[in-house]
């Protein structure tokens, strides 16, 4: 127990005496993880406005003219028991024909002269979220098209593809951004561990020479730099919670896009969390190389 308090006090005498140095490394690592930050803050509410979209993909079975009732019956009871069918919904032809004369009222007298309803009954089909992949998609139409009573399955092809392009897009965009930024850090804070190195050298060389252990003697500077990632990957949270809440408040006081400022959403708790671990993990990253580069040298 003493040794551990040894070492934690030697990490924070380490800060302290190197206050200068230690301010700029928070504020730094702070920024360049709010960088990355408002990447992935953008990424979340991206992802969700994705899947807001692939919630409203929906698939139209129609049906043919001559199914009778009790084959629709049977059809609907079919497309219900479907594990990939998370809703459905029978529109009838009268119903069809109502809703073409409500959305399209300066064509609805070209129907008139037709005297039977032309529409077809159909059932709005949506699908269940782990199989709305555009191959998940295909497959299910073509299933379904070949089935009894069914005249045809419609849905818009392109703008699935298109909408899983983009969700891929971004989810690499967010690995790449990441990935950069958060080496970015690992450098800062390691060469601020290293600067610390080398103003103390001579007092490292003393606890060599009385047989310290490495260990002993990296421990404490292993927790600096964890702290210091700690402490800039909090800072960042705050600095991202300030500028979130402001552009929250522009839209509102704008007038534009209203009820946007609804949508958009902060990270969660679990996140908020997670990023600060993910900072501890990059400045714990930044010593042990600064660290073990220090060694190298001075063998």
């Amino acid at each position: 127990m003493r040794r551990l308090f040894y070492l934690v006090h030697e990490a924070w005498a380490n800060m302290r005496t190197n206050r200068t140095t230690t301010v700029v490394a928070i504020l730094t690592t702070a920024f360049t993880l709010a960088c990355v930050g408002i990447f992935l803050l953008l990424y979340v509410n991206l992802r969700s406005a994705a899947g807001w979209l692939q919630d409203d993909i929906k698939l139209m079975v129609y049906l043919d003219d001559r199914v009778s009732r009790d084959g629709v019956q049977e059809l609907e009871g079919k497309l219900k028991a479907d594990r990939m069918v998370s809703g459905i919904l029978y529109i009838s032809k009268e119903q069809a024909l109502g809703e073409f004369r409500a959305q399209f009222p300066s064509e609805s007298h070209l129907l008139e002269g037709l005297g039977e309803n032309p529409l077809p009954a159909s059932f709005v089909v949506t699908l269940a979220p782990s199989f709305r992949s555009p191959d998940a998609v295909k497959r299910w139409a073509e299933r379904i098209g070949t089935m009894a009573g069914v005249a045809k399955v419609d849905y818009n092809q392109e703008w699935i593809d298109a909408l899983a392009w983009l969700i891929r897009y971004i989810e690499l965009a967010a690995i790449g951004v990441g990935v950069i930024l958060s080496a970015a850090a690992v450098t800062i804070i390691g060469n601020t561990i290293r600067l610390a190195l080398f103003a103390r050298r001579e007092e490292i060389e003393i606890l060599r020479l009385i047989g310290a252990t490495r260990a002993f003697i990296r421990i404490p500077y292993v927790l600096e730099g964890a702290v210091l990632g700690a402490f800039g990957s909090a800072l960042s949270l705050g600095i991202l919670k300030i500028g979130f809440e402001l552009f929250r408040q522009q839209i509102r006081s704008t007038g534009r896009f209203s009820g946007i400022e609804n949508l958009i959403v902060f990270f969660p708790l679990s996140m908020c969390v997670a990023l600060v671990v993910v900072g501890t993990a990059l400045g714990f990253a930044g010593s042990f190389v600064s660290l073990r580069r220090f060694g190298e040298g001075r063998a």
